[in-house]
């Protein structure tokens, strides 16, 4: 069977691209072992949002009696929950193969690996059955990282997928190893439902790729919750048995602890899923275990592109390979990049949420550029001291003599929906004049972009 294009993996990089392409009228197969969605959608964003929205319903529930609200005996059915979550999931679910029905994809569910390259043509072998395709997108997307820890892969030592996927775990106590993204997510989740959590973070602060100013306040709130953290904590063992599981590390000081919980949760990042996809001669150049690729996405292969977490140097978001995506089909077609890589925001939706984008005061200055940053504070924000918010911050970073808008940190409600504005006047070298210049509505949160754009 010949394709324009074949496409492995079917997270959002891969389901997006095939879209784009079909819509081209490129004939393409898209390759995907599991379910469409990939890990985004089956195991990481979507539930976990899912979860978090649900669970800090809960948490306003029992502190709304300062709202004048009084609810006797709140409680929560966990299974109910995650089949809430597991409905959430269907759906979208559904959507993407109607996507992929309309725009004429032939979807293979089945794994997927590279037999053979020709200047004509890749052959793709699936199930025993070989496709043959001009073009190949690799979007095989990553898979939890083990770290080589004594007792790792003991019971009771779980990754993000089995507390999201299914039923879930319920859990009356947690110990979460690494304050990253995935770590501080599923700590607010267990938090709200009133599990005890012990987050571990070798680094000096959690959150290690974002503003330390951030990290400090996110630290703030989870200690405020009942969140324990230790950072420059070194993990030296875990022990136990599900329902009593311990773990032995070095504080930052170097003194010997130790923490005990019902489970301990592995969330110290993800590595690329390419296992099995190309025999050792074929393999593109990698670098960690990525394959290396252009601004388009192209690998040293000839006709062969990466996209996603299994691209090297890509920050491992969901629409960042939805970009890649669209960017590596345009390639294909011969037409200029539609999207501009270089301004990704990132967004962290613990409560408050936290979003960002460009750069931070403190890379601005060690650039050698002369900047000016201005905050405005949720304090003085009606939406914010309405919905009785955390005290949180927008902070603008402008080029100090052209006013040009260099980059911007949220940590206040509905972050990860702002962030947007001020990503598009990154990309295009709005001024924060231009921000002023537009009315926002009152009261809301993004009135908090326009007082921090303020001349």
């Amino acid at each position: 069977m010949r394709y324009d294009l074949a496409i492995i993996g079917g997270g959002p990089g891969g389901y997006t691209a095939a879209e784009e392409a079909g819509k081209h009228g490129l004939s393409v197969v898209l390759f995907e072992a599991d379910q469409l969605g990939g890990t985004c959608l089956n195991r990481g964003c979507i539930p976990t949002k899912a979860l978090l929205h649900v669970s800090e319903l809960y948490r306003s529930i029992k502190e709304s009696e300062s709202l004048g609200l009084r609810v006797s005996e709140a409680a929560y059915d966990f299974e109910a929950i995650h089949e809430r979550k597991n409905q959430v999931v269907q759906i979208l679910r559904k959507g993407i193969a109607s996507a992929m029905k309309a725009a004429k994809v032939t979807v293979v569910n089945t794994r997927a690996s590279v037999t053979g390259v020709n200047e004509d043509f890749i052959t793709v072998n699936a199930d025993e059955t070989s496709y043959e395709a001009s073009y190949l997108i690799v979007a095989a997307g990553s898979v939890p990282s083990i770290p080589p820890i004594s007792g790792s892969k003991l019971p009771g030592v779980y990754t993000s997928n089995d507390l999201l996927e299914g039923s879930g775990l319920k859990l009356g106590s947690l110990i979460i190893i690494g304050g990253g993204v995935i770590g501080c997510e599923c700590a607010s989740i267990y938090r709200n439902l009133g599990a005890e959590v012990t987050i571990l973070e070798m680094m000096d602060h959690i959150l290690p790729p974002m503003d330390r100013e951030i990290a400090q306040r996110l630290n703030m709130y989870f200690k405020k919750q009942g969140i324990s953290v230790s950072t420059g904590a070194q993990v030296t063992e875990i022990s136990g048995e599900p329902g009593a599981m311990k773990v032995a590390y070095k504080d930052k000081t170097g003194k010997e602890c130790t923490c005990s919980g019902d489970g301990v949760l592995l969330a110290a990042g993800r590595k690329p899923a390419l296992g099995g996809i190309f025999p050792d001669v074929l393999l593109p150049a990698s670098e960690r275990g990525a394959l290396i690729a252009d601004e388009a996405g192209k690998t040293s292969v000839n006709r062969i592109y990466v996209i996603g977490d299994a691209r090297a140097g890509t920050p491992q978001l969901a629409h960042v390979a939805e970009a890649q995506g669209r960017n590596a089909v345009a390639s294909i077609l011969g037409n200029p990049l539609p999207v501009n890589l270089s301004v990704i925001p990132s967004c962290i939706y613990t409560s408050p949420e936290i979003a960002s984008v460009g750069m931070t005061e403190d890379e601005a200055k060690a650039a050698g550029i002369p900047v000016k940053a201005k905050k405005s504070l949720t304090g003085a924000n009606g939406k914010a001291v309405i919905s009785q918010s955390e005290s949180g911050y927008v902070k603008v970073i402008t080029h100090a003599e052209t006013d040009v808008i260099l980059g911007a940190q949220l940590v206040c409600p509905r972050a990860t929906d702002m962030i947007s504005e001020l990503t598009v006047a990154v990309s295009e070298g709005l001024t924060a004049k231009s921000i002023f210049r537009s009315i926002h509505p009152h009261p809301t949160f993004s009135e908090m972009i326009w007082e921090a754009s303020a001349p």
